[in-house]
């Protein structure tokens, strides 16, 4: 500890607002502001991509210039820092892994990051008394278990606890098994590979289960539902072998960056739903569809199976029957952006489909529509509902992982809640849903705005889960 405080190393593969490719990237980004509330003390380490900020690059000061042993070759390694924005950063610099124009999907993806595992590891004899070094999904899976087998008697080492956040169980950091034995140096003998080792490959994900000293899952219900075939991605056996040191903690959102209320991407500034039909009146006025009452059906997401998109399109035409706009944000799989362009071919005076990532029309469908689909095959957490309900746009889900510890199904009884929700992946079951959103909207207009109001008033900021994370340090050192 340094003063006192816990000192915690974030390592990651990206991060707000220097990388970002997806949701990771926003939680490693907002979880070490949420932690200095908390009164603990945080850095940031990351890749040192071409693809940075160019002050990033330009004002970033090498620390250390070192190598370390790949197998039969020797690699560079720089490590870099700067404190910008009132945050520690710290960089791995090795221009044949990381002068990339992406990120990712590159065929020696696995490679890379092992390359930065070690780096990460070699690189603490220069970094501040580190208490925990909290990695994130597989690119930093490595790191818990070299630190075990490698860096235990070390000086300085010995006391270093590590914690391991599965973002998604699915990108798990597969490697053909020899190529990982001959890039640490190994025999191929060593009985600890049994805990990297499944279904022939080295996996990277699997290796972090048995080593780092604590397993998160970005949601509760996503912690117990991968314990199970349906969502154990193949894992479900080493899952439960941890089951004691595994705990699901939500994610939050940056209730700064999504503030209805002060949000300079919309078109009008709001704090109820009063407020919010200007936003839909000025989305439908220069989007060319008609403003005439219909119900505003919006989607934000990322066009993969994973997000359920096959119900919406078995769904697409009896939904169409409905007085509704259907409108959607997103880029991802051809065959999706292809059958959603088709989609507002099909429906022109009704449907708008922007095959695109905007960063500002995101956040004006998230002010003008009146309820948000995510029906999710599986979803971990999950960002878009709660912005959704922050921008009082109630959230149509299917109940798993993050979506059903954040959404409030409609009681029919009651006629409260945050959002309607839907339990077996079937695309009658997601149309059940969005008519029951539809006759509340068209015909109980005063309870539809009551739910509106609620899911305004949901609390999802990192504030709560911080708090979490802070007592899982402490339990650690």
């Amino acid at each position: 500890m340094i003063d006192g405080k816990l000192n915690i190393l974030f390592a990651a593969s990206e991060c707000v607002p220097l990388c970002k490719t997806g949701g990771l990237a926003d939680v490693v980004g907002a979880l070490p502001s949420a932690l200095s509330k908390q009164s603990v003390k945080s850095s940031i380490i990351l890749p040192f991509y071409s693809t940075l900020p160019k002050t990033i690059k330009e004002k970033a000061l090498l620390v250390k210039a070192f190598e370390i042993n790949m197998g039969w070759r020797k690699q560079y390694v720089g490590l870099k820092k700067i404190n910008y924005r009132n945050r520690t950063y710290y960089f791995i610099d090795n221009e044949s892994y990381f002068t990339r124009e992406t990120l990712y999907g590159h065929i020696d993806d696995c490679e890379r990051y092992v390359f930065f595992s070690m780096a990460v590891l070699e690189s603490l004899k220069y970094i501040d008394d580190i208490d925990i070094i909290h990695c994130n999904d597989w690119q930093t899976a490595l790191i818990p278990t070299l630190l075990n087998k490698f860096y235990r008697k070390i000086t300085g080492y010995q006391k270093i606890k590590t914690v391991f956040t599965i973002h998604n169980l699915s990108f798990q950091g597969k490697l053909n098994s020899a190529d990982f034995i001959s890039i640490l140096g190994l025999s191929g003998s060593e009985p600890w590979l049994s805990e990297v080792f499944h279904s022939g490959d080295a996996n990277l994900l699997k290796s972090a289960l048995y080593n780092a000293d604590k397993i998160t899952t970005v949601s509760p219900t996503y912690a117990k539902e991968i314990k199970y075939s349906y969502y154990g991605e193949s894992l479900e056996s080493s899952i439960n072998d941890i089951d004691n040191k595994l705990v699901g903690v939500i994610n939050g959102i940056d209730i700064n960056t999504f503030n209805p209320n002060k949000d300079s991407k919309i078109y009008s500034n709001y704090d109820s739903n009063e407020g919010k039909k200007k936003n839909k009146e000025s989305f439908l006025y220069q989007y060319n569809l008609p403003n005439d009452g219909s119900m505003m059906v919006g989607i934000v997401t990322r066009l993969d199976q994973q997000k359920g998109l096959d119900l919406i399109l078995f769904a697409i035409d009896k939904m169409m029957k409905l007085p509704i706009h259907f409108v959607l944000l997103g880029t991802g799989d051809n065959n999706y952006e292809i059958a959603f362009r088709e989609i507002e071919k099909k429906y022109p005076k009704r449907a708008r489909c922007f095959i695109m990532y905007d960063d500002t029309l995101a956040h004006k469908i998230y002010a003008a529509s009146d309820v948000f689909l995510m029906p999710s095959k599986f979803e971990p957490c999950g960002l878009g509902q709660m912005i959704a309900m922050r921008y009082g746009s109630l959230p149509i889900v299917r109940e798993t992982g993050g979506l059903v510890d954040t959404v409030i199904p409609y009681n029919k009884i009651t006629g409260k809640g945050t959002g309607f929700s839907f339990s077996n992946y079937n695309g009658d079951e997601l149309l059940f849903s969005i008519n029951d959103a539809y006759n509340l909207y068209n015909n109980k207009n005063e309870q539809f705005n009551g739910m509106v109001e609620s899911a305004m008033n949901q609390i999802f900021s990192w504030d709560e889960s911080a708090k979490v994370y802070k007592n899982i340090y402490l339990d650690l050192v």
